[in-house]
């Protein structure tokens, strides 16, 4: 009989395997790393620098919206790095916060675009233009307030009634001459528009479709008398699903419905905002990646989540004609309120980059026409084109108190560059728009001063 050896056979000892080796290191790589850019940039000199980086530039971030609740507090797993403040209103979906202000931009105690407070007592001599809209009627990327055409029109109407008054020789006067040849050269003059004090109070909200719009004009606008209305819009319908009557604030209706899904979207959206803003991340995005925004997140004011502008337009005839169609109604109903307090109405369809000439187009807006792709180009003429079908309708159904304008083309020759992105314009296409709105309130009968016959 053998004995039994008392050793036992060599076996090869097991090795952790490297996965999870590497998982378990990760952390304390990147906790290395962190303090190694922590460092880097403290020796730069660069904190302040990297601090006041939010991942785009300054301007994006001063008019991205951030939506606060009743208590003034940032709903949980929206973006919360905007500037420019937004509280929900059921009436209207949500509204502009009033008092603030940024390096671009200032709102006054009502939520208007303004500089000074808008009372709802009108002074005797002001003349109200109101302007609604979304983010190309906000002003979305000016320079400052002034650089806005609402301002801009402002100032031209009010330099017409000094001008007037100036030079009344230069204008018709309060009574036709009897004599047909003085008549003659009188009727050749350009008439006078109503003295006053010309106010142009930008009440447009980024991200409003004409949902919103018609709301807010029943609801806030009318109550502070004004003599004339401006509404530029169109697009955002055009993005806005038909199942969906106006902008609301993204995931607020599927929170409420979803608690669970809420709570995961909230804890996985603070995670992403804590990595994004260690010096880690923040200094590789800075200076090493240098990302800029896509012409997806620069036009879309409001959004849910990142889908190309392509894929947002109606893909097919039916969802466009509903699109459209709805439309149609708010802006009818916008006309029949308007018609109703006798004030004049200006419904404006707004510009939109591929109504440029290729032959006049900026290097940047090659760019964003080259990223906007094929597919964008002829989902959006398309529906243009039922926009301009619409309004053309509301022209002829209301001819004495609507006035129609199609600015989808108005930077069609344009020798500079006129878009910012989609639909945002810069500050001397602004130039343009203020412009031709103002050459249009010279043509409101409303507004013009009509001469008598001379009594006999």
């Amino acid at each position: 009989m053998f004995k039994k050896s008392r050793y036992k056979p060599y076996q090869k000892r097991r090795q952790p395997p490297s996965l999870l080796i590497l998982l378990l290191a990760l952390p304390l790589i990147l906790i290395l790393l962190e303090l190694l850019a922590r460092v880097a940039v403290s020796v730069a000199g660069k904190n302040a620098e990297l601090a006041a980086y939010e991942g785009e530039p300054t301007e994006v971030t001063a008019y991205r919206l951030k939506f606060l609740d009743q208590n003034q507090q940032t709903y949980g797993g929206l973006p919360n790095s905007g500037r420019l403040v937004a509280k929900r209103r059921l009436s209207v979906g949500y509204q502009l916060a009033g008092n603030q202000q940024s390096k671009f931009w200032r709102i006054n105690e009502q939520g208007f675009r303004d500089d000074q407070p808008v009372s709802q007592a009108k002074p005797k001599d002001e003349i109200r233009i109101f302007i609604l809209g979304g983010s190309t009627a906000f002003g979305q990327m000016s320079s400052n307030n002034a650089t806005t055409f609402a301002h801009k029109l402002e100032g031209s109407l009010n330099i017409r009634v000094k001008q007037q008054k100036a030079s009344p020789e230069k204008f018709r006067p309060d009574f036709l001459p009897y004599y047909k040849p003085e008549r003659v050269k009188a009727l050749a003059l350009p008439l006078r528009i109503r003295e006053g004090n010309y106010r142009v109070i930008n009440a447009a909200v980024p991200g409003y479709t004409s949902g919103n719009e018609l709301a807010g004009l029943a609801l806030q606008i009318l109550p502070y008398q004004p003599d004339a209305i401006v509404v530029l819009n169109g697009y955002a319908d055009l993005m806005l699903p038909s199942t969906e009557n106006e902008t609301n604030i993204p995931y607020v209706e599927k929170f409420l419905n979803n608690a669970a899904g809420h709570l995961w979207f909230d804890l996985t959206q603070d995670m992403k905002r804590w990595l994004n803003q260690t010096y880690l991340v923040k200094a590789t995005q800075y200076w090493v990646l240098k990302p800029q925004p896509t012409v997806e997140q620069l036009t879309m004011a409001v959004r849910e989540e990142s889908v190309p502008l392509a894929q947002r337009l109606p893909a097919n005839t039916t969802e466009l004609e509903r699109r459209v169609k709805r439309y149609q109604n708010h802006q009818t109903q916008m006309v029949r309120l308007t018609a109703a307090a006798q004030i004049p109405l200006v419904l404006v369809v707004q510009p939109e980059i591929t109504g440029r000439s290729t032959n006049n187009l900026s290097l940047r807006e090659r760019e964003l026409l080259s990223e906007l792709g094929s597919t964008y180009t002829q989902r959006v003429q398309a529906g243009y084109g039922q926009l301009d079908t619409k309004t053309g309708q509301l022209q002829r159904s209301f001819p004495q108190n609507v006035k129609v304008l199609n600015f989808y083309k108005l930077y069609q020759n344009f020798p500079g560059q006129a878009f910012s992105d989609a639909i945002h314009l810069t500050d001397e296409a602004n130039t343009v728009m203020a412009d031709r709105l103002y050459k249009t309130f010279l043509e409101l009968p409303r507004l013009q001063i009509q001469p008598a016959k001379q009594p006999q």
